[in-house]
């Protein structure tokens, strides 16, 4: 791989117009911050954020659904990132009941092993995430464990992106982590150049530089950048376990509307593992009614500094919107890395 400046270089020579590329990966929000990368950028090349953080596209329906499980006496086992993402009444962390934090869906079921009550698993993730819940489904968990299933899929946000035209973009850095599971045949269909892009600084430079050059010679074409652990194809094994247990459905995203095909719920025969049917779970549409703009963050269409509550009332500390509750949220990252420069 070429060095960082000989990359940056060759983006300098090679940019021609202004280019805004999205990624949607909040790991890749990281390294960009940390690393002070989008200083050392042509001015023309702008990045900005998509729907990259799981915990920060779970709506507010999906965490009142969780306070309803706490009143019907559940225990809630979640992500420790999700127990402060705000609902209308409130957020897990704050709700007084019996809630878990575990590191995976397996330590969830080694609660449910040791007691009688109704354990709960609120089951975030994309592709990355979602086939480790179905292959502890299949083992057949105790008949007191059940999941929230809030997972999502990529694609399908990208679709709808692409479709409102809201942030301009003229291409993408596809997630690593998705793709190591998912591959990139998927993406193939979108009419933007799009690179498989791995997490060091040179790896998100390089395919800064495949995308401006597909930019510049017309093209629009799935590129890899990640070889090292990414395929075409994906992991097919980890592919069909996940669909042999899930299947699509139309899902609400946070800051965004229903997305068709965007969720994955339990298929028929795993639905005695299905939160939402055991406890008769309706999952409400909330709107929104506050100054956070978390919703435009996650389109693309907004900085965290945008917004007149970051730093101030909004801090990680205490979180107004989600994006400043995960460790994958761009506006707790750059709250993070601003304070250190």
């Amino acid at each position: 791989m070429p060095r960082g400046n000989e990359i940056i270089a060759a983006l300098n020579e090679t940019l021609d117009r202004s280019i805004t590329v999205m990624h949607i990966c909040g790991t890749h929000e990281a390294s960009i911050s940390r690393s002070g990368l989008r200083s050392v950028l042509p001015s023309g090349l702008k990045i900005v954020m998509g729907p990259g953080c799981p915990v920060c596209i779970t709506p507010q329906g999906e965490i009142d659904a969780t306070l309803d499980l706490v009143d019907k006496g559940c225990i809630i086992a979640t992500y420790g990132d999700l127990l402060r993402v705000p609902g209308s009444r409130g957020s897990i962390e704050s709700c007084g009941g019996d809630v878990r934090v575990v590191q995976g869906i397996h330590k969830a079921v080694e609660i449910a092993e040791k007691t009688d009550k109704e354990v709960v698993f609120i089951s975030v993730g994309f592709e990355t995430t979602a086939p480790t819940v179905a292959a502890t489904i299949v083992l057949e968990p105790p008949e007191n464990f059940s999941i929230l299933s809030c997972h999502r899929l990529v694609p399908p946000a990208m679709k709808w992106l692409l479709e409102q035209g809201e942030a301009k973009l003229d291409g993408f850095l596809l997630p690593g982590h998705v793709c190591v599971v998912d591959g990139y045949e998927g993406y193939e269909a979108f009419p933007v150049p799009q690179v498989v892009a791995g997490f060091e600084p040179e790896d998100i430079l390089l395919a800064l530089l495949m995308i401006v050059r597909q930019v510049k010679d017309g093209r629009h074409e799935v590129e890899n950048a990640y070889p090292r652990a990414v395929c075409r194809e994906g992991n097919v094994t980890a592919k069909e376990l996940m669909y042999r247990v899930f299947e699509p459905c139309d899902v609400e995203w946070r800051g965004f509307p229903v997305i068709p095909d965007s969720g994955l719920k339990l298929r028929p025969e795993y639905a005695r593992y299905d939160a939402q049917k055991k406890f008769d779970l309706e999952i409400r549409h909330v709107d929104k009614h506050s100054a956070c703009i978390c919703d435009r963050v996650l389109r693309g269409i907004a900085s965290p500094t945008d917004c007149k509550l970051f730093g101030k009332v909004c801090t990680p500390r205490k979180p107004v919107g989600p994006c400043m509750v995960s460790h994958e949220g761009a506006c707790k990252i750059w709250h993070l890395y601003q304070r250190e420069r």
